[in-house]
């Protein structure tokens, strides 16, 4: 008896959440220098597809999937969602970097990097906290009291996890930018150029796996 297999394709980085990222992230770097493998982690995480299932899987379905999933993997540039729900609580982004509490900033600089790794929920969680008040585009949120129930965080769309991760890159390569440009210059900078090979680079094996960018430079 034939058995019927039912898979969800995600079309674009909505329909993956961090949780199934994080995973497949792990099993790729596990995997790096084994193709079959990788390929394997990407359509079981994804789409579900159990690795046992791969080779029986019809050439048309293949091909199928994976330029489904080739439409929107590369595209991790991703703009800024300053508000998001959660299990039916709208939250907002951090309104104003400049004046975040202390203690939030604190929080967030004790990861050594800025990217998305294990430590990522618990700054998405410093990042977006409940609103309180909100008319139009102004808005504010609850008052930081400390990294609690991150968790909640692995269940949001990597659209909402990429479009925040570039935008503190590219607010902190905008600082170093204006800072480093009026004294010696951006090439000049002991750190630049470890930044900018880090910042935005991939993982090989199809997937774009960003490496991290040092914090260290935000407080300077």
């Amino acid at each position: 008896m034939k058995k019927e297999l039912e898979l969800t394709i995600p079309t674009d980085w909505s329909g993956v959440n961090l949780k199934k990222y994080l995973a497949l992230r792990a099993d790729m770097e596990t995997y790096k220098d084994d193709d079959d493998a990788v390929t394997a982690a990407i359509l079981m995480h994804l789409c579900g597809l159990e690795p046992m299932y791969l080779q029986s899987l019809p050439i048309d379905a293949y091909n199928e999937i994976k330029d489904t999933i080739a439409q929107f993997i590369n595209n991790v540039e991703l703009p800024l969602q300053k508000f998001i729900t959660i299990d039916g609580v709208e939250y907002g982004f951090e309104p104003n970097l400049s004046k975040m509490a202390y203690g939030a900033y604190a929080d967030i600089t004790k990861h050594k990097t800025l990217e998305i790794n294990n430590d990522w929920a618990s700054i998405m969680n410093i990042l977006y906290r409940p609103i309180v008040h909100r008319k139009g585009d102004n808005y504010e949120i609850a008052k930081y009291i400390g990294d609690t129930d991150s968790d909640k965080f692995l269940n949001v769309g990597m659209d909402v996890h990429f479009g925040t991760l570039f935008f503190l890159l590219n607010l902190l390569m905008d600082l170093l930018n204006s800072t480093l440009n009026s004294t010696k210059g951006l090439a000049n900078h002991p750190n630049i150029k470890s930044i900018l090979e880090r910042n935005g680079q991939l993982i090989q094996q199809s997937l774009n796996l960003l490496k991290g960018t040092s914090l260290k430079s935000m407080q300077s």
